[in-house]
């Protein structure tokens, strides 16, 4: 009986600092923040989808999306767009921390959020869309970030015709984002027509965005109560309540951050030259196993990070032309010529690959010139070793056997048999022959030698 008091007293002991614990909050859902940090992409999007998926099934109540950005592909930027557009909860837009910004492709994700907030010190704008793929008809390189307004009569017709559709389109898509949020309109088709850019204060001021927060607890701190309409069709709205909420950083996983190196378009290049040298390789010196099995992996990965990017179809023509020359070069020697026109191929192809000039997205020349340094060295000593070996002395063939010195082991008229370099051939002569009798080949016909007698051995016992 004592041993059953003592029991119940030490669970009530227990018991005191659970009961003790205030009730957990009654419809307070999570806060979600992602990161976002450095050139928007296909993995960026990527992880952006899944996240807000994520959220959504754990019925999230608000989903942070902290930006530092330069900008990025169009396809991945319209791709985040509708994933916030079609979320269930709120989306909250941040550039952050200070110093962060948000220019091009960002300004367009920040118009889109149902929250703008801005960290002090940060900025955004810039979004005059990047010419993309070879200059066009009207001459000249493509304006990259240069005022639409800018353009002027004495272009092109082509040029301004292609030039206005491009910004237009821009402007119009940011100009729906602005409307769809209630924010300031002119100035959004002003960072695209004019390149334009706000600080964090000037921002707020214009009703670009609609807080400035030091941090993301800042930022929590000042949604707590707000009202945000989700701009769907029901014309719903949800009161945040953020004060004390549970906050989740979701952070990348290992998919996410392969698919962020894979798709790098310098190291899908390497990658893509692993690959082939290491097949070619197998393929010269079969039974190594491991070059064939790393050339196949990283082929294939090269392929995978590719066809995620904006690919100009031109430039990848003339890198797989650039390296079938290469290849060609080593089984059909041409001294250099089929070397040469493949590594102009592989540098005209290697600028021309990515058909976009977005921040981060291209490949550095010192990249493309180090390439091709490697296959032009590559080709020179297989060119090397091609003239090494036509300089050396003939060591087999028809032309080794002719002086080539033999003994009869039979003989019938004119033709019989003689031992020629250890070997067994059937030969024939213009005199008569007898077995044990030294001879030397003077000719080679097919399979049959012609032979004539030796010359007799001098005093040293040394044919002459």
């Amino acid at each position: 009986m004592e041993y059953r008091v003592w029991l119940l007293c030490l669970l009530a002991l227990l018991a005191v600092p659970v009961l003790a614990r205030d009730p957990p909050a009654v419809g307070v859902g999570e806060v979600v923040v992602l990161r976002i940090d450095g050139a928007i992409g296909p993995a960026t999007a990527d992880r952006v989808g899944r996240a807000l998926g994520q959220a959504a099934r754990e019925r999230a109540q608000l989903v942070v999306l902290q930006m530092d950005t330069p900008g990025g592909l169009d396809t991945a930027m319209r791709s985040i767009v509708k994933d916030i557009l079609a979320a269930p909860m709120p989306v909250a837009g941040f550039v952050a921390p200070q110093g962060a910004r948000a220019a091009s492709a960002g300004t367009y994700i920040l118009y889109a959020t149902h929250v703008a907030a801005m960290a002090p010190a940060t900025n955004l704008g810039a979004a005059t869309p990047i010419a993309v793929g070879m200059p066009m008809p009207g001459g000249g390189p493509e304006p990259a970030a240069r005022p639409a307004s800018a353009a002027s009569a004495t272009e092109g017709p082509a040029h301004d015709t292609l030039a206005a559709k491009r910004v237009n389109d821009a402007a119009a898509y940011i100009r729906s984002l602005a409307q769809l949020r209630g924010r300031d309109v002119a100035w959004a088709e002003q960072a695209v027509r004019e390149s334009v850019s706000l600080s964090a204060d000037d921002a707020r001021a214009r009703r670009v965005i609609d807080l400035v927060a030091t941090d993301v607890d800042d930022l929590l701190r000042q949604l707590d109560g707000r009202v945000v309409p989700l701009g769907d069709a029901q014309g719903r709205s949800i009161t945040l309540a953020t004060a004390g909420a549970p906050v989740v950083v979701l952070e990348p996983d290992w998919r996410g951050r392969l698919l962020a190196v894979i798709s790098d378009p310098s190291l899908a290049l390497v990658l893509m030259m692993i690959g082939v040298y290491g097949l070619l390789f197998e393929f010269m010196n079969p039974g190594f196993v491991a070059p064939g099995v790393i050339g196949g992996v990283c082929l294939l990965l090269a392929l995978w990070g590719l066809q995620m990017l904006p690919i100009n179809y031109a430039g990848l023509g003339l890198i797989l032309l650039g390296i079938a020359f290469f290849v060609a070069e080593v089984f059909v020697p041409s001294y250099g010529a089929l070397g040469i026109g493949g590594t102009a191929a592989f540098v005209f192809g290697a600028l021309l690959l990515i058909d976009s000039e977005a921040p981060g997205f291209g490949i550095p020349v010192s990249l493309i010139a180090g390439l091709a340094l490697v296959s032009a060295a590559f080709i020179v000593g297989i060119v090397g070793m091609a003239a090494k070996a036509r300089r050396r002395p003939v060591v087999s063939g028809v032309p080794q056997m002719i002086g080539a010195a033999g003994q009869v082991l039979e003989w019938d008229g004119r033709q019989g048999w003689a031992e020629v370099d250890g070997e067994r051939w059937q030969v024939r002569a213009a005199v008569a022959l007898h077995p044990g009798q030294r001879v030397r080949v003077t000719q080679v016909d097919g399979l049959t030698l012609e032979v004539a007698p030796a010359a007799p051995p001098d005093r040293k016992g040394e044919v002459s």
